[in-house]
């Protein structure tokens, strides 16, 4: 299957915080988007991996995205080297998208950055034709999509692109809430950490009102890119 836009996200939940949004409002264009978990999230202090995999079962039918795969790397461990990297191409050459998607550049969890870098490189690799990979045993062809762009989590980085989100926050809330045990509700029990105290929902709404008042909207998600951003007609600009 090919896809416009394919997600990239180290933790399931990172695609439904930093840009379930924009999946939302492309997929509702007529968009055919995926997402592609790095790891189960294992190290999570509240929850079983187990636990994880029905959430993102949940908030997968919420989006209504087209295919979720999981890769089974090592939370917390994984390394940005040629295995890793073949895994990340492999997945870029199946569904062949216009458009990847991946977290932030440097964040408060130190797999964001890492899983940042480690997409980037695969992201050029995969265009390069000398650089095998294979897929249910049949080789695949190089493939680069023509863009990159990193989405915004915890810490605050200036974006280069805002989207206007405003009609589908509340179903980008619906899904992050679908990881019942990862973020505040009222049925949660565990130990409180950094992401279930009510307080980090509500700063989520707040950097998404943050990004909407730039742009003259309620809310919006934003982006960073490596390279610089073109448009074929000023009027495309907000």
């Amino acid at each position: 299957m090919k896809l416009d836009i394919l997600v990239f996200a180290v933790h399931p939940d990172d695609a439904e915080l930093g840009c379930s949004g924009t999946i939302l409002k492309e997929i509702a264009a007529g968009k055919k988007v995926g997402i592609v978990d790095l790891t189960r999230g294992e190290l999570g202090t509240r929850g079983t991996a187990e636990t994880r995999d029905q959430e993102t079962l949940e908030s997968s039918k919420i989006l209504g995205i087209h295919a979720r795969e999981n890769l089974g790397m090592r939370d917390g461990f994984f390394k940005n080297d040629e295995e890793h990297q073949k895994m990340i191409i492999q997945m870029i050459r199946k569904y062949s998208p216009e458009i990847v998607l991946c977290n932030a550049l440097q964040d408060r969890h130190p797999d964001h950055g890492r899983a940042c870098e480690l997409v980037s490189n695969a992201f050029f690799l995969s265009g390069l034709p000398k650089i095998q990979t294979e897929l249910n045993g049949n080789a695949q062809l190089a493939y680069r999509p023509r863009l990159l762009l990193q989405y915004i989590q915890d810490n605050y980085i200036k974006p280069d692109i805002l989207v206007d989100i405003t009609e589908f926050f509340d179903k980008k809330m619906e899904c992050i809430h679908a990881f019942k045990t990862q973020f505040f509700n009222t049925e949660g029990d565990g130990q409180e950490t950094y992401i279930s105290s009510p307080n980090f929902l509500k700063v989520v709404e707040a950097r998404s009102r943050e990004f909407g008042k730039s742009i003259q909207a309620t809310h919006a998600e934003g982006f960073t890119s490596k390279k610089l951003l073109g448009v074929n007609d000023l009027m495309d600009l907000r």
